[in-house]
């Protein structure tokens, strides 16, 4: 049987797409766990106190670029059951943007601890809850845009932000995502949502379609 042929048995129609997103899923969700791991496992075993955020902040340090390479590798998969290369793709994408997304994701870590302690202590806590939900919509966008354009991070930083408001439909999209990240911590553990990771990834790279669809015409040559 030739290549061709064995991509038209086996590469087309839903039961092969499904498939394909099964196995793409599973393999992104396996290199998040495994490339975050040095953050994750410390993370799930800390208490729920204001006096841990900022070990929270340094143990998610590494959930960042683990994050842009399950971002990244879900946008460059491919349906055919033929040619699936996920884990090629993840390793790619990690290598690629760890060092681009940490540049944002660290002092983003570092603001939303910032603004954590000061409603713990209930200082100001609308103006503080509200910084802080702007910033998580803003990395969003920050997380998706590192992960798959090269831009400086200043730049990257400024699309982030414009596309806040340019886009108010996917910015509800992902505050959505974000409310049930939150809901799946309170009511299950965060072990429950690291282990949906890769779901997440998906959702939030399939919210952000419109801005990669105005990025790609505009500012991409």
């Amino acid at each position: 049987m030739t290549a061709i042929e064995t991509g038209q048995r086996f590469g087309n129609g839903p039961l092969a797409r499904a498939a394909a997103l099964v196995h793409t899923l599973l393999v992104v969700q396996v290199l998040f766990l495994a490339t975050g791991a040095a953050g994750l496992i410390p993370l799930v075993l800390l208490d729920r106190d204001v006096s841990n955020l900022p070990l929270v902040a340094l143990c998610a340090v590494p959930v960042g670029p683990a994050l842009s390479a399950a971002v990244y590798a879900l946008r460059h998969r491919s349906t055919d059951l033929t040619d699936l290369t996920p884990a090629r793709q993840f390793l790619r994408g990690y290598r690629m943007n760890a060092a681009g997304v940490l540049k944002l994701w660290v002092p983003w870590l570092a603001w939303e601890t910032v603004l954590g302690v000061n409603l713990a202590h209930g200082w100001w806590p609308v103006p503080v809850v509200t910084l802080a939900v702007l910033a998580a919509l803003w990395q969003a966008n920050a997380l998706v845009i590192a992960s798959l354009y090269e831009f400086r991070a200043r730049d990257t930083a400024r699309l982030a932000g414009y596309f806040l408001l340019r886009r108010l439909v996917q910015t509800l999209g992902v505050a959505g995502l974000a409310v049930a990240a939150v809901a799946v911590v309170l009511f299950w553990s965060e072990a429950v949502l690291t282990l949906a990771a890769a779901g997440f990834a998906a959702a939030l790279l399939r919210t952000c379609r419109p801005m990669r669809t105005e990025i790609e015409e505009r500012f991409v040559r």
